[in-house]
């Protein structure tokens, strides 16, 4: 009733064939690396300069949006003038890394 199966040999696979099979995962690899992670390390090297050379009196623009004078830096945390109230100059306290761009010299004119 039951007939018998018999596997088929195999044949040993050639050096040439494992490499043709992992050449187009080989390649998709590279082309994440050059296309996303390459660039976000890139990025993350200039902001973590930025952020190192922050200076007092420079003018920058938050990753919020605020813009300001920069009045006091600390190891974690800034303080940035965004206006006066009254005569007197209005400061918040953001940490370092929310610090997004550092504007040349006299671009806000005066707060």
């Amino acid at each position: 009733m039951i007939s018998p199966a018999f596997a088929q040999a195999a044949g040993a696979a050639s050096m040439q064939d494992t490499l043709s099979q992992f050449l187009p995962l080989i390649a998709m690899f590279a082309i994440l690396y050059f296309l996303m992670i390459r660039p976000q390390m890139k990025k993350a090297k200039e902001h973590k300069a930025l952020i190192a050379g922050l200076q007092k009196g420079d003018e920058v623009i938050t990753q919020g949006g605020l813009t300001g004078k920069v009045t006091a830096i600390g190891d974690n945390y800034v303080k940035i003038e965004v206006g006066t109230n009254n005569g007197g100059p209005v400061e918040i306290t953001v940490q370092r890394p929310a610090i997004g761009i550092v504007l040349p010299k006299g671009t806000l004119g005066s707060l």
